[in-house]
């Protein structure tokens, strides 16, 4: 495997110190060839050294690591989000399926997702759609779009077009709307976690559904919700107080 060339743009210096050590001592397949504690410094940088790969710190003074990689429209780099907060950010880097390391850096987690990164850098099928997904989620109020890993690559969805999530052991299963499924190869928990936010609902372990296709909920046999395409989800005993004020909130 050939040496990649990295670049890390962190405002605090310490940080960059640190991800540079780490690198230097663990990760063999990557040389830093540039470092930048601004934004405005990272564009420089990057336009100088033409990296493989960036480490860029999500919160800096006057500018972010969204608006550096603003400044490359046709990216020939990687990038690895490095951040310590913004809830938003997290969430739409996540829906994206950008890679990210959360502060404070932990060594082991993030020679894991160098590693990563090293391995999808030299996967003929990365795509640069997943940054143009990643700006199109922050810049709506409510991000709308999730990208899923599949058998052929990534896939990209609205997420109104999700009728419902379903487990299968650590497997999840998308149901759409225009009748497609989709067999994920993460479980639901994950899902559930990044769409509770946006409409979704889990009323059942196995179970995750777009609130905006319910058609009925049904009281009798313990309980189930019909969808608009007749599937009838259970709802758990004690989740069923919750879809009801939760149908409710949407039916103001």
């Amino acid at each position: 495997m050939n040496t990649l060339k990295a670049v890390i743009v962190d405002d605090e210096s310490d940080a960059v110190n640190f991800i540079k050590s780490i690198i230097d001592d663990h990760i063999s397949e990557l040389k830093i060839v540039g470092t930048a504690n601004s934004a405005k410094d990272g564009v420089k940088v990057i336009r100088q050294t033409n990296p493989d790969i960036v480490f860029l710190d999500v919160e800096m003074p006057h500018g972010n690591g969204f608006t550096v990689l603003e400044h490359f429209p046709e990216k020939t780099f990687d990038v690895v989000f490095v951040t310590a907060f913004n809830h938003y950010a997290i969430q739409a880097i996540k829906l994206s399926a950008v890679d990210y390391i959360l502060k404070p850096i932990n060594i082991k987690e993030f020679i894991a997702a160098a590693g990563k990164i090293i391995q999808k850098h030299f996967d003929e099928s990365f795509q640069n759609q997943n940054y143009s997904n990643l700006f199109q989620n922050l810049r709506s109020t409510m991000p709308s779009r999730l990208a899923i890993p599949t058998s052929e690559g990534m896939e990209y969805l609205n997420t109104k077009d999700i009728l419902r999530v379903e487990a299968d052991r650590s497997y999840s299963w998308f149901y759409l709307v225009d009748g497609r499924k989709i067999l994920v190869s993460r479980n639901l928990k994950e899902y559930h976690e990044l769409l509770a936010d946006k409409n979704f609902f889990r009323p059942h372990n196995s179970h995750l559904i777009n609130l905006e296709y319910v058609k009925k909920y049904i009281r009798h046999e313990g309980g189930y919700i019909e969808l608009t395409d007749g599937t009838e989800v259970p709802v758990a005993r004690g989740k069923k107080d919750l879809f009801l004020a939760q149908m409710q909130r949407l039916a103001r």
